[in-house]
């Protein structure tokens, strides 16, 4: 592991005038544990989960040790489903967060490997005195006030994201996830890719890459030009149907306005994260209410139906889901605009 060391962590603290208590003891596993060497001084402990989703993104979840956290509701409420979130394996500990087992805390995400995690952290420690987090290693605990965990965090470009985890808000149509905005833009397996900025050796070179499109940005245009009819099963699954309409929205806005890759992957993330969650509720919306006229078509069927009749029941269908399909179709040329402006 080659990530800050805790002496490294302490050292900067000092440098950023954060005033801290330190306390040493045995190796810790559980918050349990720690509770034995500094329970008895006040403040709050907190627990610490290391998460990731099905699209290999990571999350830091820092919670007082009595908030319980239920990772069905703030999978739900970062709008990946109920079971969206699942504990991240040990190995990613070494890879991304550079730390021990044990040693999960908000001030992990200071390397630069674990630039793409996000960090969720319990409202509960701002009304507390001081608050017990390991130095990224768990033979020590330091204890510090919540607003000076923030200076640290802002020192390092992180703006700090506090959360209700007690809260359990109702997600649908007119109520989209309230903490999606919160999703990390980008995965485990693209981060590598997509943050790093290659040097040209000569003017040209640069100039070169600069209009040149990216053998996936070509990939995608000839897709969206040659591809006209959807892929099988697209609209029986969801996440593909919203899939193909971001792919297809950035595309065609990279294909119009080309500024470099590097620009061009900005772009197409901003869009993503901006698009598809609200695309994913619309598309679940079509996808019941075209199950929904499915099921009240077999109630009333009738033992002889001529293809007439059937024709004009999904004709019927069909009309009322345009507005719907128009109203969508509004949306990711809205956002088209807005990117279209941005980087003009």
């Amino acid at each position: 592991m080659g990530g800050l060391t805790k002496e490294q962590l302490l050292a900067r603290l000092q440098e950023l005038q954060i005033v801290y208590s330190k306390y040493e003891h045995e190796v810790v596993l559980t918050v349990e544990a720690q509770a034995k060497h500094v329970g008895h001084l006040g403040g709050a402990l907190s627990k610490n989960l290391f998460l990731k989703d099905k699209k290999h993104r990571f999350y830091v979840v820092s919670a007082m040790a009595n908030t319980k956290v239920d990772l069905s509701v703030l999978s739900a409420r970062l709008g990946l489903g109920k079971g969206g979130l699942r504990m991240a394996p040990e190995e990613a500990l070494d890879t991304i967060l550079q730390v021990p087992r044990g040693c999960v805390t908000p001030f992990a995400v200071v390397n630069e490997s674990a630039r793409h995690v996000s960090l969720l952290l319990d409202q509960g420690f701002k009304n507390q005195e001081h608050c017990f987090f390991h130095p990224l290693n768990n033979d020590t605990s330091i204890a510090l006030h919540a607003s000076d965990l923030d200076k640290f965090l802002k020192s390092i470009g992180r703006e700090p994201v506090y959360v209700d985890f007690l809260a359990n808000p109702s997600v649908g149509k007119d109520q989209p996830p309230d903490l999606a905005a919160f999703v990390p833009s980008a995965s485990e397996k693209t981060a590598n890719t997509t943050n790093s900025i290659p040097v040209a050796d000569k003017p040209e070179d640069a100039a070169a890459k600069a209009v040149k499109p990216s053998k996936k940005v070509q990939n995608v245009q000839e897709k969206v030009v040659n591809d006209s009819s959807p892929p099988s099963g697209l609209f029986a699954n969801t996440e593909k149907f919203v899939e193909e309409i971001v792919e297809k929205t950035s595309a065609l806005l990279i294909k119009e306005k080309t500024h470099g890759e590097q620009l061009g992957t900005m772009a197409e993330d901003l869009i993503r994260k901006h698009l598809s969650s609200e695309f994913k509720m619309l598309a679940m919306t079509l996808k019941n209410t075209a199950y929904a006229e499915g099921f009240k078509a077999g109630t009333q069927h009738k033992p002889k139906r001529s293809k007439g009749n059937l024709s004009c029941h999904f004709t019927k269908l069909s009309c009322n889901l345009v507005p719907d399909i128009h109203q969508l179709i509004k949306k990711g040329n809205g956002i088209s605009s807005y990117m279209y402006d941005t980087f003009s």
